[in-house]
């Protein structure tokens, strides 16, 4: 297993063909602050960009939460300092994103959603609360494993918030409208069963088996899936949601032509042909930002 150990926050483990990234502040519960999202968003690009990784885990320290969301320090800052304090760099207190409502509000969504766009399977690993800011960041990984002992919250309306950061865009795409507008409105604790009942969790197991889960499930993905096609899939999935069914035909025609290519349908045929699991090139994957 391969370690990185120059981040504070963040824990970045490395056993091909996963990579695990733990949020480490257990005394915060794992709540973030902002340079917790700079290092996960470094540990992320390092393990897209690993030849070895299949697919990522993200997962919080400890069993108690996967992450309250916002460090409590961050927010008593915006309240006490307004929209001007919000706005300051992380590095110098602030939350190194725009106040609620402003015009920058995109850059703040774009810091809790880029999940939806790491070219590997990225699933979340929810070990306990899972709160507010996490809430969303959860929703963003493409799937969501459970421990029967966590519970979701939106936090949102008990905090005076709207949905914002683009949770409004994501979760009815993920529960439906109505089940979406009940997490926003109540800010209930919504228990792992239920959050499986309604889509949120798409499995719930043991806390002690959930990292197990979590391997096995992209170790199985290794073995018989193309990593380019899973990439596509990805792709295809989340541009679609904004799309006519025509265009969205065309791009998928566009890649599947693109994908004859690659050295992957041949192989997909022969081991099926030959009775094996098939060999699969891994993904070279390289990101200029």
């Amino acid at each position: 297993m391969t370690q990185t150990p120059a981040f504070e926050d963040v824990r970045l483990e490395i056993e091909d063909p996963v990579a695990v990234v733990t949020i480490d502040r257990p005394g915060s519960l794992n709540a973030f602050r902002g340079q917790t999202l700079r290092e996960l968003r470094e540990a992320f690009s390092l393990a897209e960009q690993d030849r070895r990784v299949v697919g990522i885990v993200l997962t919080g320290a400890g069993d108690r939460a996967f992450s309250a969301g916002l460090d409590v320090s961050v927010l008593q800052a915006q309240v006490s300092g307004g929209p001007d304090a919000a706005r300051r760099p992380a590095d110098e207190g602030g939350w190194g994103g725009p106040f609620p409502g402003s015009p920058a509000m995109a850059d703040m969504a774009r810091m809790l959603t880029w999940p939806l766009a790491i070219r590997k399977p990225v699933i979340a690993a929810v070990n306990g609360v899972c709160a507010g800011g996490a809430f969303l960041l959860a929703a963003a990984c493409d799937l969501r494993f459970a421990a029967d002992t966590a519970g979701f919250t939106t936090v949102y309306s008990r905090r005076g918030l709207i949905a914002e950061q683009g949770v409004s865009w994501l979760l009815p795409r993920l529960i439906g409208p109505a089940h979406a507008l009940d997490l926003l409105w109540t800010s209930r604790l919504v228990p792992a069963p239920e959050a499986l009942a309604i889509g949120l969790a798409q499995r719930v197991v043991p806390p002690e088996g959930l990292l197990d889960e979590c391997r096995a499930y992209i170790a199985h993905l290794a073995r018989v899936a193309s990593p380019f096609s899973m990439m596509a899939s990805k792709q295809l999935v989340y541009q679609h949601l904004q799309q006519a069914l025509g265009e969205a035909v065309d791009q998928a025609d566009a890649l599947m032509h693109e994908s004859f290519e690659r050295s992957d349908p041949v192989e997909g045929a022969l081991s099926f042909f030959e009775r094996r699991d098939p060999r699969f090139e891994r993904l070279d994957v390289h990101r200029a930002d």
